[in-house]
């Protein structure tokens, strides 16, 4: 399905299950891929959502820079016109600073999940993030040589990166890498003890892109956060994506309304 925004631009989402919506939000130049393991596992209670940032994939790919400003009202057009009233939003990266600038700015959200997140620009490795990605027209060797970041070495030697190889190939058409990593830059999350959404922080052990720390800290400062580390680098919530889809239905299901 496609929603035009209020800009012109057409943005690509998709749906599965019934139920309150859950919403994921990717991060810079993936594809929604990357949700595969939480879209399936949550579709039923619930109604999934996930959609390809402007930029990226089947969505268009309008010149840039972007801001969060404006990712988070292209969210807020996607659940209008999936007549949503109350979603869970889960971000990873940038979809995570969405998530935070979402539920500061529009009144839907029950929850938030966070990923690999930073408060601010200025807590991200910049050069870490543009690593993952080998550029256009990229190969499969390229794209397996820029996971390293993203995957630890003995989930690299599995069969089933194998598969997120082919997704990568396949779906990882980050025409507007820059444009969306310039509003990686530019944010700023504000106070944080003003955002009182229930939220629920993973964070890679070893992610090279935003220092495990920053996430703990983050989940501290939250006035209803709570921090939940992962085996893994920057897409933990990829390899270890049964772990990290167990705990957020528990914690779902601890904010679902009544």
């Amino acid at each position: 399905m496609y929603v035009t925004t209020d800009d012109g631009v057409d943005l690509y989402y998709e749906t599965a299950g019934e139920g309150e919506c859950v919403a994921f939000v990717g991060d810079c130049g993936f594809g929604a891929w990357q949700w595969a393991g939480q879209y399936d596992g949550l579709a039923g209670p619930y109604q999934t959502l996930a959609w390809d940032l402007r930029g990226t994939g089947r969505s268009d790919t309008p010149r840039g820079p972007y801001d969060v400003d404006r990712l988070a009202s292209d969210l807020e057009e996607i659940l209008a016109d999936n007549s949503v009233r109350r979603v869970h939003v889960v971000g990873a990266g940038l979809g995570g600073m969405i998530a935070l600038k979402y539920a500061r700015e529009y009144g839907r959200a029950g929850s938030l999940s966070l990923v690999g997140t930073a408060p601010r620009g200025s807590d991200v490795d910049i050069e870490a993030l543009r690593a993952l990605h080998p550029g256009e027209n990229a190969t499969a060797a390229q794209f397996r040589e820029a996971s390293v970041g993203a995957f630890s070495q003995a989930f690299r030697e599995s069969g089933a990166f194998e598969q997120i190889l082919q997704w990568r190939v396949g779906d990882d058409h980050a025409e507007r890498l820059d444009a969306q990593i310039a509003a990686v830059e530019s944010f700023d999350a504000g106070p944080l003890y003003e955002l009182t959404t229930p939220t629920l922080v993973f964070h890679g052990v070893e992610d090279p892109v935003v220092d495990p720390e920053v996430g703990r800290e983050l989940a501290e400062k939250l006035p209803h956060g709570q921090f939940e580390a992962v085996e893994g680098r920057h897409l933990a919530h990829v390899e270890h994506a049964r772990a990290v889809t167990d705990r957020l239905a528990d914690f779902l299901d601890d904010h679902r309304s009544s």
